[in-house]
């Protein structure tokens, strides 16, 4: 494991949570870093970190990070995700919005008004070392993980989403509180 790109992208993790504090936009991470987090370890290398953010506060928030060195770069549609760099770190804000029955949805491009899944945003804190971040809910990071290569046609289906899925099924079924009688 190359253990410096993990601790530079932890310290950006710190500090894009900070930031967001002190500007008031709520993040979630998403992806790799959520799932780690969530099992209270560093798992694997991870490629970029990846965050849920809402559409309406994505160009403060790229603002307020580019004030502090990040640089957006072009991607996905920018009414869906920011991406951004820093320290040749990839980051991505996914961006949400709610539709006309309050339900978490996607805030743009091509799959603007798709419902995410309905727990997504249920409150879950994560916590490496001394680094605590809320992230997306266990369970809808496994339906995320899973359905990607049907919502996405093309999207593969890869061994590393197995194998977090697996982990994040057996951390939650550890969680769960014994059976009366055992």
């Amino acid at each position: 494991m190359d253990t410096l790109r993990t601790d530079r992208q932890l310290r950006l993790i710190a500090e894009v949570l900070t930031t967001s504090a002190e500007c008031g936009v709520p993040l979630w991470l998403r992806g790799g870093w959520a799932m780690d987090l969530f099992l209270g370890e560093v798992t694997r290398d991870h490629r970029d970190i990846d965050w849920f953010a809402w559409a309406d506060d994505a160009e403060r928030l790229s603002a307020e990070l580019t004030r502090r060195g990040y640089r957006r770069v072009a991607g996905l549609p920018p009414e869906q995700q920011i991406d951004m760099v820093k320290d040749g770190e990839d980051l991505s804000f996914n961006l949400l919005r709610r539709d006309e029955s309050d339900r978490v949805v996607v805030g743009g491009g091509p799959w603007a008004g798709a419902p995410w899944p309905q727990d997504l945003l249920e409150p879950h804190t994560g916590r490496i070392g001394s680094l605590s971040a809320p992230i997306i809910a266990p369970r809808a990071q496994i339906e995320i993980k899973q359905m990607m290569p049907i919502w996405v046609p093309g999207s593969p289906r890869r061994p590393k989403d197995t194998e977090d899925i697996a982990r994040i099924r057996a951390a939650l079924a550890s969680a769960r509180p014994p059976r009366p009688g055992t």
